[in-house]
């Protein structure tokens, strides 16, 4: 089902809803009217509708919710897409259901992308298994968002961190393409922050050095030393100190 992969891979965590062009997004623009926008969500349009949903992309108003989730089966990518990142903005426990129920089957990788944006930004448990499953099955450009949305588990329990950080260390590992492996370890990384200093923390410092000390990429190493930079683990630090005394960094 999925053979749509994506052209272009953005390894950069910036918010990708900066990628889409906003109405009222200039600066000197009004924000848009809320009121206006929400009966567009059901227009007979598709572009009516699509315009509608990326207003609500920036827009927070629950009044917006069940149509967004009703355009999750539009027949229009571009308007599917742009209702899961409105989703992702305007959070609601109903709407979840829907969205991981849409990462199972949407055909479209953009869409998907989104999707997989949208439930990490909802910081909910009921998230954690489908994102795991995204970043192990998925196309290239989704297991790049799902790497990023799993850091968003620390933010949700100890027990989600801890059941995302196996799935991570493995694509870490493991992934073919250099930019998802670089957003596993910034999202290992994320966790460990939030970690006691326990096996599972040092399991997963020892796969950052590993992988600092090993990719054959280098911005994949860079990325797993800023990792543990961050963390600030002593462990680490000093083999980051040995190994670029050694020359081989």
């Amino acid at each position: 089902m999925y053979d749509d992969d994506l052209t272009i891979l953005d390894p950069d965590l910036a918010d990708p809803l900066d990628q889409l062009d906003l109405p009222g997004s200039a600066a000197a623009a009004p924000p848009p009217d809320p009121d206006v926008m929400l009966p567009l969500l059901t227009s007979p349009h598709s572009q009516e509708r699509m315009l509608a949903a990326r207003v609500f992309c920036e827009l927070e108003d629950s009044r917006a919710i069940p149509a967004l989730t009703q355009l999750l089966d539009d027949p229009c990518p571009l308007v599917r897409v742009s209702a899961a990142y409105a989703l992702g903005r305007n959070h609601d426990e109903a709407a979840i259901a829907a969205l991981v129920s849409h990462l199972s089957t949407d055909w479209n990788g953009y869409v998907r992308k989104g999707i997989t944006w949208a439930l990490g930004n909802s910081r909910s448990a009921e998230c954690l298994i489908p994102l795991i499953d995204a970043l192990r099955t998925d196309i290239a450009a989704v297991r790049l968002w799902a790497a990023s949305a799993l850091a968003q588990m620390a933010q949700v329990s100890y027990e989600s961190v801890i059941a995302a950080l196996p799935t991570l260390i493995e694509a870490m590992r493991r992934d073919a393409v250099a930019p998802v492996r670089s957003n596993c370890a910034w999202a290992i990384g994320q966790l460990c922050r939030e970690l006691p200093s326990n096996v599972v923390y040092h399991t997963a410092i020892d796969a950052l050095i590993e992988t600092f000390a090993e990719d054959d990429d280098l911005g994949v190493r860079e990325d797993a030393r800023a990792a543990i930079l961050k963390v600030g683990d002593a462990r680490g630090l000093q083999v980051i100190e040995e190994i670029e005394q050694d020359g081989f960094f």
